[in-house]
């Protein structure tokens, strides 16, 4: 995911520095200085509004024109103060920009907008809550299938290692409804809570779901007694890292060879096929399709879900597929390719 350039930085900071309070109120001091220069002119030597005012605007200014008319000593001694109050304007202005500038590259705040402005133009992407170990496997893994996502922690240090590794980042709470809004949540595709306290994962996944209804929410559990407290939440998914972690250390010496190999179907270009999901849908070219037409697209399908959750494995020949369903297939990366193409590769099914 690519970082936020340096054109888009420096003309954030320009307009920040346009809207700055600090500015807004030096503006407000020069057109003060100004107003004040030109009523002199005007009074104390009789001119009209526009040759008060270009005389003004010259000596504030110390740009040298000639003077507009010939002037008395009280006219003198005016234009040498507008004139003092032009220097003092000038190096004010300088000395506000810079500063500001300094400000805006030592606090980080120029970096901040630009990524948040980065979120906000997310839609359909996943919100990883929690940049620890487990997050930042899942951020991997995200970034190889080309899935868009933004980052929540409030640890500073995941922060910084999540901005390093190139992800988009909000800074904040995930549990709370404001943190999740700046994320996108609302616009997101789904949400996967890895952080490492059950509580904190429940009340993520509560908060989403209020805002999100429709958001695919998967969850990572500590504890099995926190699997049914994320499940009440709202979570679809329940993964535990330690679960799965015996689980697999038990299928590796039992049949290492099927994990291997399902390990290589999965990966990210080690094998020339891989295993995969297609969704089919009303309108799309896999309706009331064969499983043996599948096969003569390259595709082989392992198993098929239906709408009730239901999996057919090894599906008949004259099986025919029918939209909501899910077929589970095996097949190369160009025929995949094609089926994207032509359907779509499915999205996340609860």
């Amino acid at each position: 995911m690519a970082k936020p350039g340096g054109e888009a930085g420096a003309w954030d900071a320009v307009l920040a520095l346009l809207g700055a309070p600090g500015l807004r109120t030096w503006v407000a001091i020069v057109a003060g200085a100004v107003a004040v220069g030109t009523a002199g002119y005007m009074v104390f030597e009789g001119w009209d509004l526009l040759d008060a005012l270009y005389m003004t605007v010259i000596s504030v200014t110390t740009v040298g024109f000639k003077e507009v008319r010939e002037l008395d000593a009280t006219g003198r001694i005016w234009t040498m103060i507008m004139s003092g109050t032009g220097v003092v304007l000038v190096f004010g202005t300088v000395g506000l920009v810079t500063e500001y500038l300094i400000l805006e590259a030592t606090s980080g705040r120029s970096r901040t907008r630009r990524m948040a402005k980065a979120v906000d133009a997310l839609s359909g992407h996943y919100v990883l809550c929690g940049y620890g170990r487990v997050g930042s496997t899942v951020a991997r893994e995200l970034v190889h299938e080309g899935t868009p996502f933004a980052v929540v922690d409030v640890n500073p240090v995941s922060l910084e290692r999540a901005r390093a590794d190139g992800h988009l980042v909000v800074e904040g709470d995930a549990t709370d409804d404001a943190t999740l809004r700046a994320a996108g949540i609302e616009r997101a595709r789904g949400l996967i809570s890895t952080i490492d306290s059950d509580a904190q994962n429940v009340y993520v996944i509560l908060s989403a779901r209020a805002l999100n209804p429709s958001l695919l929410v998967v969850g990572r559990a500590g504890t099995p007694s926190a699997e049914e407290k994320l499940a009440l939440a709202g979570a679809d998914r329940i993964v535990s890292p330690y679960t799965m972690a015996g689980r697999r250390l038990a299928e590796l010496a039992i049949r290492p060879r099927v994990v291997d190999f399902l390990d290589a179907a999965l990966s990210h270009g080690e094998l020339s096929f891989s295993l995969e999901e297609l969704h089919v849908t009303p309108d799309g070219g896999l309706n009331g399709e064969t499983v043996a037409g599948l096969r003569q697209r390259g595709l082989f399908a392992l198993a098929i879900l239906a709408d009730d959750g239901r999996y057919a494995a090894n599906p008949a020949d004259d099986r025919r597929l029918a939209p909501g369903e899910t077929i589970i297939a095996s097949g190369s990366a160009e025929a995949f390719r094609s089926a994207h193409g032509g359907d779509g590769l499915a999205g996340p099914r609860r």
